[in-house]
């Protein structure tokens, strides 16, 4: 029987923090870095 792979759990690419990281469409920052680069992403802010 096969065994299962050990998913390392995801890590952000610029600040190298493993909490809060956003993976959704493979961004893989975390919440702290992403407020900050995601102007320069193209995300908007609509409120």
């Amino acid at each position: 029987m096969a065994e299962k792979k050990k998913k390392s759990p995801a890590r952000c690419r610029r600040c190298g923090r493993y909490g809060g990281v956003i993976t959704m469409f493979k961004i893989n920052y975390c919440r702290h870095c992403f407020r900050a680069v995601a102007r320069k992403l193209g995300f908007k802010k609509y409120n």
